[in-house]
């Protein structure tokens, strides 16, 4: 049965998800890299053709906690699977369960669509990566993630 403290996000939970991305930069030591606004995330959600979905734990009516994901897609399983973006959970609030809530959620979203994997990254310091692993979730060392982005991201498309 799903938890009823996960539900779908909605458009008037927006500005409670945008706070606690900047909470969740600030965790990563990195506030100043974390530029999202409400109307950028309220578009990316529920705009024309939306390509990012959410969820949050609300716990006493008011959001505690979130996950923003979208769908990947796996050509050696030939299904599509759900890529976590990002998990948070109010710091005074870890250890409540609503963590693994949210988790079981995407995984019952997974099971329920057919998708045969649900992935994420987290930092190399990060405390989490003992629960994660608790969870079942295993690290894919063998990876190294690439990323293009600003001046490098805006001169390899001037090659077109």
């Amino acid at each position: 049965m799903a938890d009823p403290r996960v539900r779908r996000i909605r458009p008037e939970d927006v500005d409670a998800v945008v706070e606690l991305v900047l909470a969740l930069a600030e965790y990563e030591r990195e506030p100043e890299a974390c530029h999202l606004t409400a109307p950028q995330l309220h578009a990316a959600l529920f705009g024309e053709a939306p390509a990012l979905f959410g969820h949050v734990a609300e716990l006493d009516g008011a959001v505690a906690g979130f996950t923003l994901w979208f769908l990947n897609f796996s050509t050696w399983r030939g299904t599509h699977g759900i890529y976590l973006e990002d998990l948070y959970v109010r710091e005074e609030l870890r250890g409540s369960g609503l963590g693994k809530a949210l988790l079981a959620t995407l995984a019952a979203e997974c099971v329920e669509q057919g998708y045969q994997r649900l992935e994420w990254s987290v930092l190399n310091w990060n405390p989490a990566i003992g629960f994660y692993r608790a969870l079942g979730a295993s690290p894919q060392d063998e990876w190294t993630v690439y990323r293009l982005t600003d001046d490098p991201l805006r001169a390899l498309a001037a090659d077109v």
